[in-house]
């Protein structure tokens, strides 16, 4: 029995169905998402979704669906679903839909009368292409399978309207065709495993709303332009493979392909296999390298997220190749940086003031795993380099202070991951001075270098400096942070302590090396606890402290200003879990269990297998934002990887 499967009854129930989506990515930037019905409720939602990098830096819808009709004796029975103005559904092909599972692959059982037709999507690896592969199960006369393409040919972010620019030219290729609608586009290439009958009939779709977009007080209706349809006859027990992509393929090698692209696929048959075949889907290879986007389906490469994500998206599902492939490109980026003062065009935001903490801090992962001798020879130059860079005060964000702490000036533009502004441009929250997880993860950095190089005979001076300066950061830390209620300032600048109750003191009190003792950390967890806990992670803001705004809800300036004041993130899980087992030892393993059932019941919600990029701080804790975000997967894989460390779990 599948792990993520649903019956008819929730398929048919619009309220429930439209809620769900489901992702697929091909690891090179190209995405296929919508939700589980098959109505885009998005203007980022598409068949085909690709970046175009010689146009622009975002990704395109292309091929934005496909309807499929089934014929039989004459009478057409359409399959697709969209919403058109007025909250009209049309045409109500989930009707059909009798079950839809994604164990392996995103399945949907239709059936029309005596007919009952399988349809499966799978993307080809580092490819744009989609593949669609169609299987009559059982017919007892004879049908036809009728396919009608909506096409796009539009920035994800934007939308389109039926105009006279469009080009209505097509030219036939093997088993299809292929179109291009603007100058600019790749062209478009729409071919099947066997030949079928294309009529070209064009007619534009008008007024199709998008109600998610509609929610968030944005633009949400567009019009599609859909070129004519594909016919094609089917027997019973045959299968046929839809293609659409951005070159012309080899029509016989189909099947092949498909077969080739499912076989190494893990199973989604746990929670775990979810979130591991969900934290593959952020990979991102192109021509410069190897990175970890952000989050689906708005979201692009960046750096701080790349970092906090990597130990879990990788390590934690035994995959430390793939952390030294995307680790060496940004460990060559890093060099361009601070060498030369460049930025990488790909991976944005090396310059902000904790980047460089959180790459050592994910470095330091890697040396669990691999050891701290593979460490120190693949990333022990760039871990030094790092430090230097900021002990002798060449870091344009990031200054050393006399008492060993670090400041930042974030008066102007957020410097730290809570980056919501006003519309001005400056920072919703204007965290600057000594941040709280800026002094924490620089004194894990400098006791992890001291760890590095311990060993190493040339490189004492370095180490004395790592340890003269955390030896003052120790001290500081402790009387610039606690205070008389036992919990951390979130940031102090000048005479000024902020009070707010925020989650960035549990990444203090988790961390392998932290400034605070077993007594301290303990006070924090449990403020943290009592005020920041939910079952989807820790809130951003405490219920109990001014301004707190709990639902991520409202026109794009409301959102703005609740994104960091009460929505839940579950990525600061890991960290809670590290300072929980550091406090409290095996035996609060099971407390952490229970607090897993929140994130399990997400496989089931939102983005199918995956987790959000935020959750409401007040029941029932909805999901918000980007559907599937890197960093939230990544931190509760780490959770998942320390109970098997630590024999709780078997994995």
């Amino acid at each position: 029995m599948s792990y993520l499967k649903f019956d008819k009854n929730l398929m048919i129930n619009l309220e429930q169905s439209l809620t769900k989506e489901l992702l697929r990515t091909n690891q090179s930037g190209a995405y296929h998402c919508t939700t589980i019905v098959g109505c885009n409720t998005r203007k980022q939602h598409g068949l085909l979704v690709i970046p175009i990098p010689e146009m622009d830096d975002n990704s395109h819808v292309l091929l934005s669906s496909l309807d499929e009709t089934v014929i039989q004796h004459g009478a057409p029975f359409n399959l697709g679903l969209h919403r058109y103005q007025g909250g009209v559904y049309s045409p109500n092909g989930h009707k059909y839909i009798r079950e839809y599972d994604c164990e392996r692959v995103p399945r949907h059982t239709f059936r029309v009368g005596g007919v009952i037709l399988k349809r499966e999507k799978i993307f080809i690896t580092n490819e744009n292409r989609i593949l669609i592969r169609y299987t009559l199960v059982d017919a007892h006369s004879k049908t036809t399978l009728q396919f009608r393409p909506f096409l796009a040919f539009r920035n994800a972010n934007d939308l389109c309207m039926e105009n006279d620019v469009a080009s209505q030219e097509y030219h036939e290729v093997p088993n299809g065709v292929a179109m291009c609608m603007y100058q600019g586009y790749p062209t478009l290439y729409m071919q099947m495993n066997h030949k079928p009958r294309f009529t070209f009939d064009p007619h534009w779709y008008k007024s199709i709303e998008y109600i998610k977009d509609k929610e968030r007080g944005i633009p949400y209706t567009e019009d599609l332009y859909v070129p004519g349809y594909f016919e094609i006859d089917i027997r019973k027990g045959e299968s046929i493979i839809f293609s659409a992509g951005i070159s012309e393929v080899n029509t016989r090698n189909l099947t092949k392909m498909y077969e080739d692209e499912i076989a190494p696929r893990t199973p989604r048959t746990s929670f775990y296999n979810c979130l591991k075949n969900s934290s593959k889907q952020f990979y991102l290879t192109n021509a410069d390298g190897h990175y970890i986007l952000a989050g689906y389906p708005w979201f692009k490469i960046r750096a701080r997220d790349e970092f906090i994500a990597l130990p879990g998206c990788t390590i934690s599902n035994h995959h430390r190749p793939d952390f030294e492939r995307i680790m060496g490109t940004a460990k060559a980026a890093f060099e361009r940086y601070m060498r030369e003062g460049k930025l990488d065009r790909h991976l944005k935001g090396l310059d902000l003031p904790d980047v460089p903490l959180w790459a050592i801090w994910s470095i330091q992962h890697y040396a669990k795993d691999a050891g701290i001798a593979a460490a120190r020879e693949r990333y022990g130059s760039l871990v030094k380099e790092l430090l230097e860079y900021i002990i002798k005060g060449k870091h344009i964000n990031l200054h050393l202070e006399n008492n060993g702490l670090v400041s930042t000036d974030g008066t102007l533009r957020p410097m730290s991951w809570m980056c919501s502004t006003k519309p001005d441009g400056s920072p919703m929250i204007p965290r600057t001075g000594y941040l709280v997880e800026f002094n924490a993860l620089w004194y894990n950095a400098l006791r992890f270098a001291q760890e590095m190089f311990e060993e190493v005979e040339s490189e004492q001076k370095f180490v004395a400096t790592c340890q003269k300066i955390a030896d003052k950061v120790k001290t500081a830390f402790v009387e610039t942070f606690l205070n008389d209620f036992g919990y951390l300032f979130d940031y102090v600048t000048g005479s000024y302590a902020d009070p707010s109750v925020r989650p960035n003191m549990i990444i203090a009190a988790g961390l392998d090396y932290s400034p605070l003792d077993r007594r301290q950390r303990k006070s924090v967890l449990d403020v943290v606890t009592r005020e920041l806990l939910t079952p989807k992670g820790l809130r951003t803001l405490s219920p109990k402290s001014w301004g707190y705004k709990p639902y991520y809800l409202g026109n794009p300036e409301e959102r703005e200003e609740a994104y960091f004041a009460g929505s839940a993130r579950p990525w600061l899980m890991g960290f809670y879990t590290d300072a929980y087992i550091k406090v409290f030892g095996v035996n609060g393993a099971n407390f952490i269990e229970r607090m897993m059932i929140g994130f399990e019941d997400e496989m089931s919600q939102g983005c199918i297998g995956s987790l959000s990029e935020l959750y409401d701080g007040n029941p029932p804790f909805i999901g918000r934002g980007a559907v599937s975000y890197a960093v939230n997967v990544g931190g509760i894989l780490r959770v998942l990887r320390l109970f098997k460390n630590i024999g709780f779990i078997d994995k």
